[in-house]
């Protein structure tokens, strides 16, 4: 189970202008492309003890927490044209690649919003392997040989979005996400979804998320309760620039989770 405490949002930002309060219902333009009809499918079981929340745990304070984020990343798209985030933490553990997986799920609303996560991580990726999807050529292959990413997309069901895997690079991966071809790629792939989301590895120990902070529209920092420091999070946050970070997310405090599931338990049968 995905236990998040709270969404702490930044306010007079560059990306985050006008009212306050927006509202965003509807797709702009639900599109059935040849490309994505096509894409290979991989079934995944999600067991129990899955940490997405929101097929599992529907009613959890997991869940509803990515409805609210959900929410809040629709009302900066509206304002600000927001379309593709880096998802990144400050140290290995924090949970960013399991929050990615659920913000992916939460944004594609069963197939209504076309949604690509991209797994950028080729140092140690982690995606494949939480989903339980056999290794194939993915993001590295796309860069390393020039390979058409759209020909290495797969649809993830019944999560309903598709990703791209990280795939085996042969080379240096901080080189490979440093090369000017990875923004070829996100360019080539950018025209066919509502959303795109980047897992990135940690920013403390390498330099990649930086790389590939500068190809999207914005970045979400992924923090864990307890276990990352301040000084961390202070550091993050300069290296990829204040402006461009729109939000934190704060995984892992137990005590919100406790008085969800109490409220829950009286108020929501």
């Amino acid at each position: 189970m995905i236990n998040f405490s709270e969404l702490l949002w930044k306010s007079g930002q560059t990306i985050d202008r006008g009212p306050r309060i927006a509202s965003f219902t509807e797709p702009e333009e639900i599109r059935v492309l040849p490309q994505l009809e096509h894409a290979p499918v991989e079934r995944v079981q999600i067991k129990p003890g899955s940490r997405l929340a929101q097929l599992i745990e529907p009613h959890s304070a997991g869940a509803d927490r990515f409805r609210f984020l959900r929410m809040r990343l629709r009302e900066l798209r509206g304002l600000a044209k927001l379309r593709s985030l880096t998802i990144t933490s400050p140290m290995p553990g924090d949970g960013k690649s399991t929050t990615a997986l659920s913000l992916a799920t939460a944004l594609a609303e069963g197939g209504q919003y076309p949604t690509l996560l991209i797994d950028a991580d080729l140092h140690q990726s982690s995606l494949a392997a939480n989903l339980a999807l056999q290794p194939r050529p993915g993001l590295a292959e796309c860069i390393q040989d020039g390979l058409d990413p759209m020909s290495k997309i797969v649809k993830v069901e019944p999560l309903a979005w598709h990703l791209l895997p990280a795939g085996k690079p042969r080379g240096n991966p901080t080189e490979l996400l440093q090369s000017a071809t990875l923004a070829e790629v996100i360019q080539r792939v950018s025209q066919y979804f509502d959303w795109i989301l980047i897992d990135t590895p940690p920013l403390l120990p390498l330099t990649d998320a930086l790389s590939l902070s500068r190809q999207v529209d914005a970045a979400l920092l992924v923090v864990r309760a307890g276990r990352t420091s301040r000084e961390a999070i202070e550091e993050s946050i300069k290296l990829i620039g204040q402006k461009h970070v729109i939000g934190i997310v704060l995984n892992g405090a137990e005590s919100v989770n406790r008085h969800y599931s109490r409220y829950y338990g009286r108020y929501g049968k």
